[in-house]
């Protein structure tokens, strides 16, 4: 695969490219919506006005068959349980309240073991994916051939049909895919996947000059909404406005990956002439968060079990703002309990039912801030995590833009492991793809600064932004 989209990919003609942007989306779209799609489809809704205590009785059945499927078959948590003095008669009588007494998993170990230990021993078919990993290396992810099935029954039912849309509604996606291989301002910006009537957008080429191109391909391919990140998503809507280009009305926005703030939220509002509605998953698939059709965020608790964490350790009240500790419910085959994923939410002072739905309320999702990166010719880019994927011993990055040519890369490695010619040769050939030619310094500190909600920065611009 790698073969293909570095070196065929990228040296192919547009129409080839197209095809074979098709063909990837083939493959997946049968991987989503074939198999269980539909019958898992009518289960999620068939849940959606569940009472209080039917989810209670729900997750707490599923809890205990995950903990001690666990126990018996995944050697990491074999040992951890063990170690803890934890029996699996305690696990076949676990409550949800008895998690909190359950060691976390903390990032890095998934990374150190998700390939290895953490696999259960009874895995059958599936695919490793990677996390988003903007801060450093990117965690494996392997998720068992009927989850992605399970997975989008979730999203089309929780996301696209609460904004009024199907998975069959033409869309218009912004993401982190290298679509236009090169870094030159070189139209189309977009490539087609007619399977699923994607238009999919470069994110690294987003620029007022190039904004009329983006609206060309939505116009084209009869594009009824937006959505992928939500920074590139606003972006290319200022441009749009700035430059007066005339664009369709759609339908609905579905945002992602970054918070989603008011100025964002109105301006795409204003330019597509349509709602917005924001969403929180991560690609580890522990949780979804989505806004429903009265416009409140919620959790849905047959995504996974959401613990929310306070500085000190206590579970957060409503109208309090707490860390993410998740559980997913559903992957069997890498099991990922107690896992921190690393971003913030705060829970809404009001957990009244919203339309029915007795699902708890989020009223901000706090995390994954970052500045975006201005490149010399206008266009702003962000989610540099394509830098640091499959670097050995690369922990953790944050990238500082000084100029528009002058960067500086802080990388905490493991000595043994970390290769630095290699390393840095890797880094600055893809930023160089992203950017043209830049200057890049790297240093390499013993940590790296946190924010004040403990998250670290992955992007830190001494340029104005344009956010």
């Amino acid at each position: 695969m790698k073969i293909i989209t570095d070196t065929i990919y990228k040296y192919s003609p547009i129409f080839v490219q197209n095809f074979m942007v098709s063909a990837f989306g083939l493959i997946w779209h049968n991987l989503r919506y074939g198999g269980s799609f539909k019958s898992y489809l009518k289960e999620v809704k068939s849940r959606e006005y569940y009472t209080k205590e039917q989810w209670e009785v729900y997750q707490t059945a599923l809890l205990r068959k995950l903990l001690v499927h666990a126990m018996e078959h995944v050697p990491f948590y074999r040992t951890k349980y063990k170690t803890a003095g934890i029996s699996i008669q305690e696990l076949r009588d676990f409550t949800l309240q008895d998690l909190r007494n359950l060691p976390f998993l903390e990032k890095e170990e998934l990374r150190q073991f998700g390939t290895s230990t953490l696999l259960s021993e009874k895995k059958g078919r599936g695919i490793f994916t990677s996390s988003s990993g903007s801060t450093g290396t990117p965690v494996k992810i392997f998720l068992p051939s009927n989850f992605h099935q399970y997975w989008y029954a979730l999203t089309e039912s929780r996301m696209r049909n609460w904004a009024g849309l199907t998975y069959k509604t033409p869309r218009g996606m912004i993401g982190g895919r290298r679509i236009v291989p090169s870094a030159e301002l070189t139209p189309p910006f977009y490539r087609y996947n007619p399977v699923e009537k994607q238009t999919y957008f470069s994110a690294y080429h987003i620029t007022p000059e190039t904004a009329a191109n983006y609206v060309e391909g939505i116009i084209r391919h009869k594009v009824e909404y937006m959505t992928g990140y939500a920074v590139s998503n606003y972006m290319l809507a200022r441009f749009i406005e700035e430059q007066n280009l005339a664009v369709p009305a759609m339908k609905a926005v579905i945002t992602s990956s970054e918070k989603l703030t008011t100025e964002m939220r109105t301006t795409l509002e204003r330019v597509y002439r349509c709602p917005v509605f924001d969403s929180y998953s991560g690609s580890e698939f522990c949780g979804l968060i989505s806004e429903s059709p009265e416009r409140k965020l919620l959790f849905s608790p047959d995504s996974g079990i959401m613990e929310l964490i306070s500085n000190n350790g206590s579970y957060t009240k409503p109208g309090e703002t707490g860390e993410i500790v998740a559980t997913g419910l559903y992957n069997f085959d890498q099991p990922l309990i107690r896992y921190r994923i690393g971003d913030v939410v705060t829970l809404s002072a009001d957990q009244s039912p919203v339309g029915g739905r007795h699902m708890p309320v989020i009223v901000e999702i706090s995390g994954r801030i970052e500045d975006a990166v201005i490149g010399k010719d206008g266009r702003a880019m962000v989610r540099f995590h394509s830098l640091y994927v499959e670097i050995p011993g690369l922990k953790a990055a944050q990238l500082i833009q000084h100029s528009y040519e002058r960067f500086t890369i802080r990388l905490l490695i493991e000595k043994n492991r970390f290769n630095i010619i290699e390393a840095e040769h890797t880094i600055i050939k893809r930023l160089i793809s992203q950017l043209g030619e830049v200057k890049v310094q790297f240093e390499y500190p013993d940590s790296l600064p946190l924010t004040k909600n403990g998250k670290l920065k992955a992007v830190i611009s001494e340029i104005k932004s344009l956010i």
